[in-house]
This record gives C-alpha cells, structure tokens and sequence, in this order.
C-alpha cells in the first residue's frame, strides 16, 4: 500500500481548484445527489440561489448517479466506492473541487476519494472496472466549509440587506458533518462553521448542547420510536435555549426534525412549533432572495409566521 496524496499536494490542489483564472468567482463541481434532487428540492434551490448571490459558479457534474449512500457500503464496499467514484472523474479532468450539500453524500464521496488516496492496488481496481484513469486529486467540500471560508462570510456580511437581527438560531451540525474523525473535522466536538455564516447574516445563534448529537435518520423506517425519542431530545433542547427556529445543513436531519414535531407533540404533550430550515435559507434570506426562490413553503413546519412576526419577509 503506498499513498496516492499528500499534504501538501492537498494543499495545493486546494489554491489550484475551484476558481477560474483572473476571476473573483469561486467555482465548483457540483454534485446535488439524490435526495436534493427528490425529496429536498429547497435545498437545491436555496442552495443555487445563495451561491449565485455570493459570487460562487456551480458547474453540475454531467450524468451524475447516486453515490452510493444506500445500503451498498454495507453490501459490497467495492461497488458503493465505485458508485462515489465515476462522479469525481469529471471535476478532476476539470480542475474543479466538488461541491455537494447533502451531508450524506459528503460523507460517502470523501471516504470513497480517501480510500483510492491511501490504497493505489484499490485504485487501480475502481479504475479497471469504471475504465477510468481517476487519481483522486479532487477535494469534496460541503455547504459549511464553503459559506464558512472567511472571504464568503465577509461578502455574506457585505451583501446583506435584511440584517436577520432578533431571530434566534439553533445551528444542528448532526453527526455526518462531524464523523468519522478521519474526515478531519475542525473542532468536531463542538463546530462553529455554520453559527458564523447565520451571525454574517446578522441572526442570533443559541448555545446549545445538542448541535452534533444524531437525529437517528438511518433507523427512520426501521425503529421510528428510537427515531422519536432522539428527535425530541434534539427539538426540547433547541426550544429550552431559547432558539425559534434550528438551521441545518442536511436533508436527512431537516425532514426528520420537520416532520416528526406533530407525532412528537402529541406523544410527548409538549408543543414545539420549530421551523427547520437549510442554512442555505436562512442566509438568502438576509441576502434578500425571495421565499419562493428559497423553497421556505416546503417546508412542514411554515416559517412564514415566524418571519413575519420578526419583520424579516418581505414577499
């Protein structure tokens, strides 16, 4: 086994992807996956709508397919590498960084693109059956760690033009931003990435213990009473630091947390009433984007009342 990366060439792939030549715009592969695709279109919108507000370009990958955040990595560990793989060959003949929101498929497509860096015998295997010549020089990157860097939360702040001041913002990170460790999390334990870009925004956040506890979205199906039980942990705890309403940055978290509060209500005779937006719509709110172009009326629990009583909608 031999190394295909190193720090340094990581390094400077970082300075070398993602922006075009003399251009101020910072461009991205991007990769929306399935669930933004289907069930968490105001993800994709809101997402589209904020980069393009912030000066970022997305190139979406040609013929993208699922990356394999199923039960293939349980299966065939091979084939769910594979799957993550064939979506990255694109961006490196582009020179792009990847850019995906969905934590899911951030999880999958970085520990599919660390496998083939750290094993050139499986590289040289994805490459033989996809008939690729991969190298895997691409970084995949989240929704936080590129509305995080500090020269997007300065035009953030620069750009605002509805200061979102006294809306309170409980920021959920979950646990596939955060874990495994080997991704390399800055501050795992207790990440602020998403609590700077709601403040560039000009929102409140809350301090809260439960920002990167698991909302139980793998067992959605299969043992819903553990689901309940760990999603009303997370909402009690918003509700009792004083949050109005909790930021996300995955769709697994957001539909959860959305909506399960009516069963949560009834069965724990506690009323909760928190709208569960992208981060991505809270910060294009403040940009000013419409609500329509954010997808805020897909949402179960309607924000619009909240944001209405706060002053902060104007359509």
């Amino acid at each position: 086994m031999s190394s295909v990366g190193s720090k340094s060439k990581k390094e400077a792939y970082d300075k070398t992807f993602s922006k075009p030549e003399n251009s101020n715009v910072m461009e991205y592969a991007y990769f929306p996956g399935c669930s933004l695709d289907a069930t968490a279109r105001e993800y994709d919108i809101s997402f589209r709508a904020t980069a393009s507000a912030v000066d970022i370009r997305l190139r979406e990958i040609p013929g993208w397919i699922c990356c394999g955040s199923t039960p293939a990595y349980l299966t065939d560990s091979i084939l769910a590498s594979v799957l993550s793989i064939k979506n990255l060959i694109w961006p490196e003949k582009e020179n792009l960084n990847v850019i995906t929101p969905c934590a899911s498929c951030f999880s999958r497509l970085t520990l599919a693109n660390m496998k083939v860096q750290s094993n050139t015998e499986t590289l040289s295997k994805i490459n033989r059956i996809i008939n690729s010549d991969y190298q895997g020089r691409v970084r995949i990157l989240n929704t936080l760690d590129v509305l995080g860097r500090a020269e997007v939360l300065e035009i953030i702040k620069h750009r605002t033009k509805k200061k979102l001041s006294g809306l309170k913002v409980a920021c959920y990170y979950g646990c596939l931003l955060t874990r495994p460790r080997k991704i390399d999390v800055p501050d795992a334990e207790n990440p602020d990435s998403m609590d700077k870009i709601c403040a560039a925004a000009g929102a409140e956040t809350v301090e809260w213990p439960h920002k990167t506890e698991c909302c139980g979205a793998g067992f959605s199906i299969s043992k819903t009473e553990i689901v309940i039980k760990l999603t009303h942990d997370i909402l009690k705890m918003a509700k009792a630091a004083g949050a109005d309403c909790i930021a996300v940055a995955c769709p697994l978290c957001q539909v959860n947390l959305d909506m399960r509060q009516k069963r949560i209500e009834k069965g724990y005779k506690i009323k909760i009433d928190l709208p569960i937006m992208y981060v991505t719509q809270i910060t294009g709110l403040a940009l000013r984007i419409p609500g329509k172009d954010l997808g805020l009326n897909k949402l179960i629990v309607e924000p619009y009342e909240l944001l209405k009583r706060k002053g902060l909608l104007d359509d």
